[in-house]
């Protein structure tokens, strides 16, 4: 038999999710060594996960990663396979008779539920239902945001929590320009919200936006800070964290939040309140969201481990929409292990587990493999991590039975799926430019997948 990782047999990867962790994976193959090809799959006919569904469009300036992953896709040894839906276009099984490994960058696709009564009313959604609406995310396009009552709440205090209230408290002369979604633009247009509550669990220390997000909100330009003075108050344990010289973020975060507190009440006609130690415990209305039920908190355990525990005093807050946005999980694959606890694709460094068995041939990277934590820059040596895994398991790979790409393609044409090359996405991307370019935007994005596979088939 032919070595694997040969210039007689190439070892063929597949990489299902085409985010950074996709093409990190697919970057660290091609440097290691062995001779590789790596195909990389998303369900959706554009790539850059995230990246492109889930960064904010007032946040250009982070986008332009997809200029390094451009790079890794121009290499001859990678191929992009867009609008094949893995699980369901193609098994898993019927995956690996194709590839001597399949490596999952899938991502977490679903939110964290609150738990509590009211959860499903209308007018309560998830950060990720918002988010991918105004990214012009197929998934999301016909969500309906009812924008029309005075008061939004955000429950959650990381980025993207951050991102879902900064775009709220915005006027459509700050986002006009972006690459926003017009039909959500056009929605915002429309809106009357005027009082934006940001709520968190733990306290102002315990925060986990970054300075860059929450300075942001300090220079709206028809949105005012609001931060009580009492509620910058702290703890013996916050102090020790805040004194931490590794704490150098959340010190700076208490710095702006106190420069807000001691801002004079202005006029510019909306309001930004940052709320700390509160969690909702119900949701109320009849038929609809009209208020949400607030649990004071108190502060409990050590210096840099501390939770949030409920005092019982609880008061309401009447709002109109609700955002959760409390964290990720992965949602189950058929044919893969599932940590339905975690959210995760359980694993060790990468090698996904069945029990405490390792699966042969099947490989984790990204959210799917550690949970959603980190920054975009986190899934780089995340994946690298998982690639050493799978080389170091070279010689006892079981190598695919049909390692044929065509063969691949022709069994997904014969099932109606059009495949979507990197050649389609770069058309793709050069239409959603030009479309952008008569309203003065970076692009106008394509909403929903049989928009960009009429342009594709529009341009022959």
């Amino acid at each position: 038999m032919t070595e694997l990782g040969t210039p007689a047999r190439p070892l063929r990867v597949a990489v299902v999710g085409s985010g950074p962790s996709g093409f990190y994976a697919a970057e660290a193959l091609f440097k290691a060594g062995p001779e590789v090809r790596v195909d990389v799959f998303d369900r959706l006919p554009t790539p850059f996960g995230l990246v492109r569904g889930g960064v904010a469009p007032d946040h250009q300036k982070i986008k332009n990663v997809t200029r390094v992953y451009d790079r890794i896709a121009a290499d001859a040894r990678f191929s992009f396979l867009g609008n094949v839906t893995v699980g369901r276009d193609v098994s898993v099984e019927e995956l690996r008779g194709f590839y001597d490994a399949v490596l999952f960058t899938c991502g977490a696709e679903t939110d964290r539920r609150l738990g509590i009564p009211g959860e499903d009313l209308p007018g309560s959604f998830t950060a990720t239902e918002f988010v991918g609406w105004y990214n012009a995310h197929p998934d999301y396009r016909d969500r309906v945001f009812d924008l029309s009552a005075e008061v939004a709440v955000v429950i959650g205090q990381g980025n993207v929590a951050m991102d879902v209230s900064r775009i709220l408290s915005k006027t459509v002369d700050e986002l006009k320009t972006t690459d926003i979604a017009a039909h959500a633009l056009e929605a915002l247009a429309e809106s009357r919200v005027r009082e934006v509550y940001l709520v968190g669990r733990r306290g102002p220390v315990q925060a986990k936006f970054t300075p860059p997000e929450i300075k942001e909100i300090g220079e709206l330009a028809a949105c005012d800070p609001v931060v009580a003075p009492e509620d910058l108050e702290l703890n013996e344990a916050s102090r020790v964290e805040l004194e931490d010289p590794g704490n150098k973020h959340q010190r700076r975060n208490y710095e702006i939040l106190r420069e807000f507190s001691r801002r004079e009440p202005g006029a510019k006609g909306r309001r930004y309140l940052c709320r700390f130690l509160e969690s909702p415990v119900a949701l109320e209305g009849e038929g609809r969201l009209e208020r949400v039920v607030l649990e004071r908190n108190v502060l409990k355990g050590d210096p840099g481990n501390q939770w949030a525990e409920g005092s019982g005093d609880t008061h309401s807050l009447a709002c109109g929409i609700l955002f959760r946005s409390i964290g990720y999980r992965g949602v189950p694959l058929p044919g893969v292990p599932f940590d339905e606890r975690r959210g995760v694709f359980p694993n060790r460094k990468g090698r996904i587990l069945d029990g405490e068995t390792v699966v042969p041939g099947l490989y984790a990277a990204g959210w799917i493999k550690r949970g959603p934590s980190g920054v975009i820059g986190t899934n780089k040596p995340d994946a690298v991590e998982t690639v050493e895994c799978l080389l170091e398991d070279l010689s006892s790979l079981e190598p695919s039975v049909r390692p044929d790409r065509a063969g691949l393609v022709e069994l997904l044409a014969g099932r109606g799926v059009r495949v979507v090359d990197y050649e389609d996405w770069r058309a793709l991307d050069a239409a959603e430019i030009e479309r952008g370019k008569a309203k003065g935007k970076p692009r106008e994005k394509f909403p929903t997948v049989a928009a960009m596979l009429e342009a594709l088939d529009s341009q022959g």
